[in-house]
């Protein structure tokens, strides 16, 4: 069953990351491979309301029941290492998660991540953070309060956060304006 969609989504788009309100954490460790997201035989699937009803089927078989739309996982070194697949941060998106914390990310996962619209925040402190924490993110001020304690996360280049904020690339791509030189070369 797909996660349930509620109005904390609402806190998480159009430029409103910057804070949230305190969530729930789902935490994972290092080496989570993007077949534990989200396990290969589904990858003909490619609509995120159905993958999520998979996500992390085989590693933490809850997780699709009752993980809440805007909760955040945590994981620890090396988070979406494995395939390049888009599956995994689309299964994600579909269970209502917009912002993975780790201590640092596979490059073709963080990149994958932005472009389908899910934030990937660097937090090298991320393995102290407990599962079931209580997390309130502050991007602008770069830190996270976990159950009460502040922990630095490095910055988040503004564009990478609009494309994210925007649900992805080709959604942030329709809001661009044509450069006049291009246009010109068009005609």
């Amino acid at each position: 069953m797909a996660a349930k969609k509620t109005a904390a989504v609402k806190t998480m788009h159009a430029g409103q990351r910057t804070s949230t309100k305190a969530v729930k954490v789902w935490k994972f460790g290092d080496n989570i491979d993007t077949d534990a997201i989200i396990p290969g035989r589904f990858l003909v699937l490619n609509n995120p309301d159905e993958l999520a009803k998979h996500a992390f089927e085989g590693t933490r078989d809850e997780f699709a029941k009752q993980v809440k739309d805007g909760d955040i996982v945590v994981g620890g070194k090396n988070f979406g290492c494995g395939s390049s697949r888009e599956h995994a941060p689309l299964a994600l998106i579909g269970s209502g998660i917009h912002v993975v914390l780790a201590q640092s990310f596979a490059r073709i996962f963080f990149r994958n991540s932005i472009n389908t619209g899910v934030l990937p925040v660097v937090c090298p402190k991320a393995n102290t953070i407990a599962d079931g924490a209580k997390v309130t993110l502050h991007l602008k001020e770069g830190y996270v309060e976990a159950d009460g304690k502040k922990l630095a996360i490095e910055p988040v280049p503004p564009f990478m956060q609009k494309i994210a904020d925007a649900g992805g690339l080709v959604e942030y791509a329709k809001g661009l304006k044509e450069v006049p030189g291009c246009i010109k070369s068009q005609q």
